[in-house]
């Protein structure tokens, strides 16, 4: 890890690439028929890590995956804390949830407070078979009993630190994911 501007450097694109690869290769594993899998991106960057992971089981699994997004702008209970309210962006998932897994994506677990606004706008369009979550980074420190099912990485962290993720086709540094003391 090398210390920059932008913090401490927890991991760089080749690792990014590697845990998304062993994430598909998880929900292979645990899932027997991927093509009851939709797999529900959080805006901002777990929309383009679900997109990666589409790709990923559609190249191991042989099987073109839904994958989509679900808007939890509405849903958070933390509007108050916030210094602005964030942009809602369309939910997007398949009319009939019934019989299906639904994988929740982001990029960062930390407190759970997204999952759960994520759990209540998909329980507006629907009774999905199973939820599942996969998060690219679990850095802990949880406020309510989430559990993830798949974890690209767990980075052990202060509360007054922040992990801060980017990624190719969002952000314009490219995929890295940084440690930031402050």
């Amino acid at each position: 890890m090398n210390p920059t501007d932008h913090g401490i450097l927890l991991m760089d694109a080749p690792a990014i690439e590697r845990a998304i690869k062993r994430i598909a290769h998880e929900i292979i594993e645990h899932n027997p028929d991927l093509s009851r899998i939709v797999l529900a991106g959080i805006p901002l960057r777990g929309v383009e890590l679900s997109r990666r992971l589409a790709a990923h089981l559609r190249a191991f699994g042989g099987v073109e995956v839904f994958s989509g997004v679900v808007d939890v702008s509405m849903h958070r209970d933390d509007f108050h804390l916030r210094g602005r309210l964030p942009t809602p962006q369309p939910t997007v998932l398949p009319l009939d949830l019934t019989q299906r897994t639904i994988i929740l994506v982001d990029d960062v677990l930390f407190t759970g407070r997204t999952c759960r606004a994520a759990l209540d706008a998909i329980s507006s369009f629907g009774r999905p078979a199973r939820i599942q979550l996969a998060t690219l980074l679990d850095r802990g420190h949880r406020e309510l009993p989430i559990r993830p099912d798949y974890v690209g990485k767990n980075v052990p962290s202060a509360l007054s630190e922040r992990v801060m993720v980017r990624l190719t086709n969002v952000d314009p540094e490219g995929d890295h994911v940084w440690l930031k003391r402050d």
